[in-house]
């Protein structure tokens, strides 16, 4: 595995420059310039969907070319000829874009050679920035669907299909909102881009350090306190970043040092701090750029993409917290020492106050207000709140951080919502979504455990090589019309997308979270990456706990159903984590595993029969256990 992927290293994307001098200045104020522009688009700005995209992948394709060096032996300090070259071409694609739209319109979308030569030259800019910001099998991916557009008739079966020529797919999907200036990237340009610039001013007053100590303050104390803090840290993390590898780097390079020095070995530190990074893509308000696609996807208001998200997100948090706590017991763990935990009160006494800002985006999204207004306003309210006092107040220096952070931070995000575009035009012209959801829908004869079970691998296997946002558009455009057909709701189908596709940040062998920990850890990253995937595995099964039970996602809600069906997820995940960790009350022999497996598993359908089955298997697991562990504690 190491030997893959140090052959498959020049061509995955690599860290950012760094630059010094007055080329960091520079590029920090162009950085600027494009956060103002997204403000300004946002805001007060005017303009067609389209040609605000084109702005915004021009702006932030020119800053990826500056920023991600082309190979490991290009310069780090400063942008090749070449990559001033590609930047320069990016935002000329921005400027022709705006010009040259309404032209094309009139014309009846006929393109000139010159449209057609520039769209070519557009396609290999944009695989080349995605290569560079997000990775090589994103990018072969996406290029793939565009030779599956263009050469249908040469594939098997059901596949094939008539086939389009390359003008026909160029103007799909260059000079239309059905490339890859789609939905997909007017999410990015609008939505995300502002609410990660929320985050990056949030940051930018020293809240992370504040959302440390508070978990600190919560779990220190307790057995295996360190892992505990870093699952509580990375949950308040994923509030406001929205990002694993940023959660990681943020809230990793405090915890990951204290699990260490607990006793925790490197691996296991660092795949906790992922496993539970990878979680805050799914922590409301934000929930990174995923569930704004959602949101737009299906046609709902994102404040309900964001309610329906919390039970899950805290279930996946408590099943990371069930098997750190049980590891912790069966290693005979303790928490830190009294005088290194710091005070809960003091704590919110000094900070406490940057919990506003946060109170008060989601009292804005609930109270029915847009996402970019409410984006906005969460802005001002940092920015207010902050200067309360001194330790969170924000100087001038740090508002420009902010609007560099914000834009540097959305750059890959647009790149790839961009180069989706490719997949999610390629699923329009070809039909190919109804084909699969078809095949799904007959190889499983019409179960739908069946049909969940192949879309769980088709989005593991996705999730391999891409990351979550992608992975979620791919599965959603391809196996979530399967899970509908099937009777499946659709919020709940494609939260079942989402929650896989969320995982490949911790899924082997491209999991980038368990590389950024291993980076922070010294752990081996394939051991990081396992030992990850490990952590989460008994929360792998909490997607279907919401098919069968969409009062999880505050579907046909009422508070006696949504309580009693969280409790008893809870509990299958606490029989999953006992039965994978192999501890309880005292560490189990593999008959009281194989019990609480079973147990955990049943639960999934809490209804009826299948209620009385899942507790009667839950308490007989139990009572197994309880047997055994007096068997063990009493001498011989």
């Amino acid at each position: 595995m190491n030997q893959i992927l140090k052959l498959l290293s020049p061509f995955e994307s690599l860290p950012n420059r760094s630059f010094s001098g007055r080329l960091k200045l520079a590029v920090g104020l162009y950085a600027v310039a494009v956060s103002l522009i997204h403000c300004w688009m946002n805001t007060m700005g005017v303009m067609m969907t389209i040609k605000m995209n084109a702005l915004h992948l021009g702006t932030l394709m020119g800053l990826t070319f500056i920023l991600c060096p082309a190979m490991p032996w290009s310069p780090k300090d400063r942008p090749s000829v070449l990559d001033l070259i590609l930047a320069g071409f990016s935002l000329f694609s921005a400027a022709y874009m705006i010009v040259r739209y309404d032209q094309l319109l009139a014309l009846n979308m006929e393109p000139s050679a010159m449209d057609l030569w520039l769209g070519a030259l557009m396609v290999a800019v944009l695989a080349e920035a995605s290569r560079r910001s997000v990775g090589i099998p994103l990018t072969l991916l996406s290029l793939a669907f565009l030779g599956y557009t263009r050469f249908g008739p040469y594939f098997p079966g059901l596949f094939a299909h008539r086939g389009f020529n390359w003008e026909r797919i160029l103007v799909r999907m260059i000079f239309t909102d059905e490339g890859i200036y789609g939905t997909t990237l007017t999410v990015s340009a609008t939505y995300v881009f502002m609410f990660i610039l929320f985050g990056a001013f949030l940051a930018a007053t020293r809240t992370s350090e504040f959302f440390n100590d508070l978990a600190l303050a919560l779990a220190g104390r307790y057995r295996g306190g360190p892992a505990k803090v870093s699952v509580i840290a990375s949950a308040l993390m994923g509030t406001i970043s929205g990002s694993a590898q940023a959660n990681v780097a943020t809230t990793g390079a405090f915890t990951i040092p204290l699990m260490k020095k607990i006793g925790y070995p490197d691996y296991f530190a660092g795949a906790v701090e992922a496993s539970a990074s990878t979680g805050g893509i799914l922590m409301p308000p934000i929930m990174g750029a995923t569930a704004f696609i959602m949101s737009s996807f299906l046609g709902i208001p994102y404040v309900k993409i964001m309610l329906a998200g919390f039970a899950p997100a805290i279930l996946y948090f408590l099943g990371i917290m069930f098997m750190v706590d049980l590891q912790a017991k069966r290693q005979g763990m303790r928490g830190l020492p009294p005088e290194e935990v710091p005070s809960l009160s003091k704590t919110m006494a000094e900070r406490g106050h940057m919990l506003i800002p946060l109170a008060f985006i989601i009292y804005m999204l609930v109270a029915g207000y847009t996402p970019l207004f409410s984006a906005m306003a969460g802005l001002v309210a940092i920015i207010v709140v902050s200067s309360l006092r001194p330790s969170t107040r924000m100087s001038l220096k740090d508002a420009l951080r902010a609007l560099e952070d914000g834009a540097v931070s959305s750059a890959p995000v647009a790149v790839s919502c961009a180069i989706v575009g490719f997949i999610v035009g390629s699923v329009g012209m070809t039909g190919l979504g109804q084909v699969i959801a078809l095949n799904i829908m007959h190889l499983s004869g019409g179960m739908l455990w069946a049909s969940l079970l192949l879309c769980m691998v088709a989005s593991i296997v996705l999730g391999m090589g891409l990351p979550s946002t992608a992975c979620y558009i791919v599965v959603a455009t391809i196996a979530a019309p399967a899970l509908q057909g099937m009777g499946v709701p659709s919020l709940a189908a494609h939260f079942f997308a989402f929650y896989y596709g969320t995982l490949s940040g911790v899924v082997p062998p491209v999991a980038l979270t368990s590389f950024t920990a291993a980076g922070l850890s010294g752990g081996r990253p394939t051991k990081v990456a396992l030992t990850g995937l490990f952590l989460t595995s008994s929360g792998l099964i909490l997607p279907f706990f919401f098919v069968y039970n969409p009062v999880l996602l505050l579907i046909d809600f009422s508070w006696v159903s949504f309580l009693g069906v969280f409790g008893l997820t809870a509990l299958g995940i606490l029989c999953l984590s006992g039965a994978f960790i192999g501890t309880g009350l005292t560490d189990m022999g593999w008959v009281e595993r194989l019990a609480f497996l079973v147990a955990g598993v049943v639960l999934v359908y809490p209804k009826g029969a299948g209620l009385a089955l899942s507790l009667g298997a839950f308490l007989g697991a139990f009572a197994l256990h309880l047997i055994m562990s007096r068997r063990r504690t009493v001498p011989a």
